[in-house]
């Protein structure tokens, strides 16, 4: 017995034909891919010719396929880094800065001027006084005056 005593004999079919295992190159592995993909055999017949299992020929398969994407996706992410596409995310930044803080401002007004109103179906815009009180005597916060309502103009209700 020329292996390790105790070896089973499994063991050491499976270290023989580790040692004797073919190795496939890259080139080798896409030529037989590629054949598989033409169609002109079954990929069982082609398995058997080039001594390969099925099952490693559908992994190579998938892996070259998977690396036809990645590329295709690389290509992609390098078309996008041209000087047009970095100003059009640097100013589509900006822009979804500016949207933040307009909705933040516009949230802060209405929770600041919130004046509870009996009837919800009418808006009305009343025009403040100097003091920049409410006709009603509340106070209004100077933010909340539209640019008419500072200039002394403003329409009694607005549906």
């Amino acid at each position: 017995m020329t292996g390790k005593q105790g070896s089973s004999p499994e063991s050491i079919v499976r270290e023989i034909k580790r040692q004797t295992r073919r190795k496939f190159g890259a080139e080798e592995k896409i030529r037989i891919v590629l054949e598989g993909l033409r169609g002109e055999a079954s990929i069982s017949d082609l398995c058997r010719k080039e001594g390969i299992h099925p099952t490693m020929y559908y992994k190579w398969s998938n892996a070259f396929l998977e690396a036809g994407k990645r590329q295709l996706n690389g290509d992609t992410i390098r078309e996008a880094g041209s000087d047009e596409v970095k100003e059009l995310r640097t100013e589509n930044d900006a822009l979804k800065m500016l949207v933040a803080e307009l909705t933040l401002r516009n949230r802060t007004l209405k929770k600041t001027c919130r004046i509870w109103n009996p009837n919800p179906s009418i808006h009305e815009i009343h025009s403040v006084g100097e003091d920049g009180d409410h006709p009603d005597g509340r106070r209004v916060h100077p933010e909340c005056q539209t640019d008419v309502e500072r200039d002394g103009y403003s329409p009694q209700l607005l549906l």
